[in-house]
């Protein structure tokens, strides 16, 4: 399923943060600079959620990665929590390891783990890991429902 970047639709955001009129494009991964920065930093607070086993849900900047030595460490198949990369890890600054997490506008029920750690600057992101750098890209980013499992 590719994600396109979803518009940001709150004219106080839009206000507040213009979006710069020039936007590099690398293939079809749009970077939006300070924007992008600057409105995940302004992300609005968890609500709780009326599902069971849901404790929140987040508002939060949903990319993907691959274990390509330019997206990540010398060591490309070790999370940052020490086990080897897999499908259905996620990487986020903004939980503690082991967190379960869906992302319901991608992948339905799937089930995630926080197993991995983003570049300190990226503070309302989460990171989900694909076999190829290709996938990865064709994701694109997106502003999205994030449930936060107990």
């Amino acid at each position: 399923m590719t994600l396109k970047l979803i518009p940001i639709v709150l004219s106080a955001v839009i206000m507040t943060f213009p979006i710069p009129s020039e936007i590099p494009v690398i293939g079809s991964h749009t970077i939006m600079k300070e924007a992008v920065m600057k409105v995940a930093e302004a992300a609005v607070a968890p609500k709780k959620s009326d599902d069971a086993l849901a404790t929140t849900i987040r508002k939060m900047w949903v990319t993907a990665y691959a274990s390509t030595p330019e997206e990540t460490d010398d060591t490309p198949f070790i999370t940052a929590n020490g086990t080897e990369v897999r499908d259905g890890i996620v990487a986020t600054n903004m939980l503690p390891f082991h967190t379960k997490v869906m992302i319901p506008r991608l992948f339905g029920n799937k089930v995630f783990t926080v197993e991995d750690r983003m570049h300190p600057r990226k503070k309302n992101f989460i990171d989900v890991w694909m076999p190829t750098k290709q996938k990865a890209l064709d994701m694109g980013i997106g502003y999205l429902d994030v449930v936060v499992l107990n």
